[in-house]
């Protein structure tokens, strides 16, 4: 019999790491020294790990599509946050336009957890863009918006929970997470 686990899925930019922010939009860091891991994100990512919790990478890299990026810099932050923070995978689209791995679609979300056995409905996705959120409802997961106040629209899409802090995040997942949900339950 296969066991499902329950994960948090997290956007990168803006989630753990803190996002260039530009006009107020918000885009990566150009490289590896660039990054600056979020205040607190080891911290919260440590108590979700304890409590059972997969924490999984699903970002959007679309400037390597674009050549404004190189897909060797993206691994390479990756990397980096791999090694300050507990996460066990890392799902990328480098891909622009409509793919249904980018979000808002779920292809990302979709692909790392049938890959790590995941219940979506009792795991969530956490991101700071409305892509992120809309992306987590479509794949069946609770969602958490980081609210960094950028200057864009959410379209529509509203999550279960709003802060503007990872320790947050963390208490609302852990006190949500205690007892089963499912999307249209």
């Amino acid at each position: 019999m296969m066991t499902f686990r329950r994960a948090v899925f997290l956007d990168r930019d803006g989630v753990l790491n803190r996002a260039v922010v530009r006009n107020g939009k918000p885009y990566p860091p150009a490289s590896v020294d660039a990054v600056e891991v979020m205040p607190g994100a080891a911290e919260a990512l440590a108590r979700l790990k304890r409590a059972g919790f997969l924490l999984l990478v699903v970002t959007n890299q679309p400037d390597v599509a674009r050549g404004t990026q190189t897909r060797e810099a993206v691994e390479a932050i990756n990397a980096r946050l791999c090694a300050e923070l507990p996460l066990d995978d890392v799902f990328v689209c480098y891909e622009d336009g409509n793919s249904p791995r980018k979000k808002p679609h779920p292809g990302l979300l979709l692909e790392a957890a049938h890959k790590h056995n995941v219940d979506r409905g009792n795991s969530f996705m956490v991101g700071d863009r409305w892509k992120d959120i809309a992306a987590g409802q479509r794949a069946g997961c609770r969602t958490v918006f980081l609210d960094h106040g950028y200057a864009e629209e959410r379209h529509g899409f509203t999550a279960d929970f709003t802060t503007t802090d990872l320790a947050a995040v963390a208490d609302w997942i852990l006190t949500a997470g205690e007892s089963p949900w499912r999307v249209g339950a």
